[in-house]
């Protein structure tokens, strides 16, 4: 009786702990969105433009990580880009020309979910691209990147890891979910099954572009909340904003209604009111 009463008293506790755990999260969160949404304003003021990269393992939480970042600012500001594969006129360009395309204008912030780093990556660990191709582009990325930090650009390249037991988790847990099953891709699976494959492309990739005007800042992320709140707040830390002063409108008067308004009569079709 009073083990049964112990293990209650211990999964009580869990739980106010979990709970506890998630409204400090949460507090944390809603105090660097405020933060973001400073930067927004800074950077469409002063016309600043900023790169930022998110690369790492499939399911170590990069889509969540770029939510909260982007849920409360404006995408005209905050410009994610998540390429999908070439199109067999863009595989006889220049490597890097398409996503020179998508590089930011004065006032505005692109976030790569995946970048260039793909011929690193997944294009080199399932051979679609040659070895010798991946070797020329870790070669020049970094000079690549310098000439975007030269313009003026501000680049930051974040990526993030997850143990094998972890991601395992997360994979069976979006195989088990309808909700998330849309997550899981033919790439993924080979990336869990190709695990050393990758380690060992990401090992490469990380020592040869890692430069001093462009670093590589690594984010553990089996804990995702934890994840979340340290990346956004290194990605603000990073960035010499300053809070720019809201100029508050003045509404106005709304205009009265007109005297020889007439309220239109015809049937409109409502959405129904649903029980919940």
């Amino acid at each position: 009786m009073g083990k049964h009463k112990g293990e209650r008293a211990a999964s009580s506790a869990q739980a106010e702990d979990k709970k506890s755990r998630k409204k400090s999260y949460e507090k944390q969160l809603a105090r660097l969105q405020v933060e973001l949404a400073h930067l927004q304003a800074w950077v469409k003021k002063s016309g600043a433009r900023i790169v930022v990269i998110f690369e790492g393992r499939d399911a170590a939480g990069k889509g969540g990580v770029i939510k909260r970042i982007t849920e409360r600012v404006s995408p005209r500001v905050f410009r994610v880009v998540a390429l999908p594969a070439p199109t067999d006129r863009e595989k006889t360009q220049i490597y890097m020309q398409r996503y020179i395309a998508q590089l930011p204008a004065g006032g505005e912030i692109v976030i790569f979910d995946r970048s260039w780093y793909n011929r690193a990556g997944v294009d080199r660990v399932m051979g679609f691209t040659t070895e010798k191709k991946a070797r020329r582009f870790l070669e020049l990325a970094p000079r690549f990147e310098a000439a975007i930090v030269e313009s003026g650009t501000i680049l930051l390249k974040y990526f993030l890891t997850v143990s094998e037991d972890e991601q395992e988790r997360r994979f069976r847990q979006r195989i088990d979910d309808p909700v998330r099953q849309w997550k899981l891709s033919p790439m993924d699976l080979e990336s869990y099954r190709k695990w050393w494959d990758y380690t060992r492309a990401y090992d490469d990739m990380i020592r040869m572009t890692d430069s001093e005007h462009a670093p590589w800042w690594i984010v553990p992320s089996d804990d995702k909340q934890r994840a979340r709140i340290n990346c956004i707040s290194h990605l603000l830390e990073s960035i010499p904003y300053e809070r720019v002063k809201f100029d508050e409108p003045e509404l106005g008067k709304r205009q009265k209604r007109p005297d020889d308004y007439v309220e239109d009569k015809t049937p409109r079709k409502v959405v129904p009111d649903v029980e919940w």
